[in-house]
């Protein structure tokens, strides 16, 4: 395990160094990178957007569009498990590396949150639009009503509510509260978010991250998905990083904003992943038994880190050939 203090000793040396921006980013060609094993069919598909002219915030929305209309993924966009009073809320957040930013949050009957995190962006003065101010901006910038509560997640919520004492959990994709009891905690079906960084040819970077949140949650509860530097964070010349897991355990640290801190004082993608990891599991000692956290980065040189507590965390990337990897994150505790 790091130490603390060889970490912030070695960081505060690195603090008067050339930024990484001014180092030349080697010519790897596009890269996109995305959360667990289904990121691959998103990573397809922002592929296909920059293949086609078009731009990375093109890429990144297009790629988080896939999950988001996936009646088979419970945990983001349409079909995702309700919160405890049965109501669909969605997170989700764009970003460029330039301070573009875009995100809504608890936004409801809309398919597409990403899509509505970017009109946010480039249409309004503002940065986040929450709740029903959100859901009424999606009406008003033409997106359709759609009811998201499918009929399968429905009966998960309903089964739920059986034993649940009307008390929301982390993680309940493993099947305890009601997801698919297949699923082993920690696993690569044992998520509640995507992540997407992607990076071209000159090593500009964009990130988008969506999610339906945490299943059978308090109705108001967000977390870290849509909010800049806990979900996701983007910088030009340095890079940028999204999470996945328990969200409030992100948000705790500004997980994403310390990941791309801690590149920008000289550590790699993956030893940046590695320090906000051990950061968490010093700060939330026995609070984060069981629970799954973690971390995904790129850096407009194209190099990738991933890192969590638990094992399983699956990435997928994408390199400028088209080719697709699925790959397992390194863990700090083992299962």
């Amino acid at each position: 395990m790091t130490n603390r203090r060889s970490v912030l000793t070695g960081l505060a040396a690195l603090g008067a160094a050339a930024p990484l921006a001014a180092r030349p980013a080697p010519a790897k060609g596009a890269m996109i990178v995305s959360t667990w094993d289904f990121g691959a069919a998103a990573n397809d598909a922002a592929f296909a957007a920059m293949k086609a002219g078009g731009s990375l915030l093109d890429a990144v929305e297009a790629g988080a569009k896939v999950p988001e209309a996936d009646p088979a993924n419970h945990s983001v966009g349409y079909s995702g498990y309700p919160d405890r009073d049965g109501h669909v809320t969605l997170d989700a957040v764009i970003m460029d590396d330039a301070g573009g930013v875009g995100a809504v949050a608890a936004l409801e009957d809309t398919i597409h949150a990403i899509s509505v995190a970017r009109r946010v962006m480039e249409r309004t003065p503002h940065t986040l639009l929450v709740g029903e101010g959100a859901t009424r901006f999606a009406r008003d910038q033409g997106f359709t009503t759609r009811n998201l509560l499918t009929p399968e997640a429905e009966q998960a919520w309903r089964d739920w509510l059986k034993t649940a004492h009307y008390s929301p959990a982390a993680n309940s994709e493993t099947g305890t509260y009601g997801g698919p009891r297949h699923v082993t905690p920690g696993g690569a079906l044992d998520h509640d978010t995507i992540g997407l960084l992607a990076r071209d040819r000159a090593g500009r970077m964009a990130g988008a991250c969506t999610t339906s949140g945490m299943a059978f949650k308090m109705r108001g509860r967000v977390g870290d998905s849509p909010q800049v530097g806990a979900g996701l964070y983007v910088e030009r010349g340095i890079g940028g990083a999204t999470s996945t897991g328990l969200g409030e355990e992100v948000t705790r640290v500004s997980g994403t904003a310390r990941v791309v801190a801690s590149m920008r004082a000289g550590l790699s993608p993956q030893k940046a992943c590695e320090e906000v990891v051990r950061h968490i599991a010093r700060l939330r000692g026995d609070a984060i038994k069981g629970v799954q956290v973690g971390f995904l980065a790129l850096d407009p040189r194209g190099d990738v880190g991933a890192f969590c507590l638990l094992p399983g965390f699956t990435y997928a990337v994408t390199d400028a050939t088209g080719r697709t990897s699925v790959l397992t994150a390194p863990s700090l505790f083992a299962a």
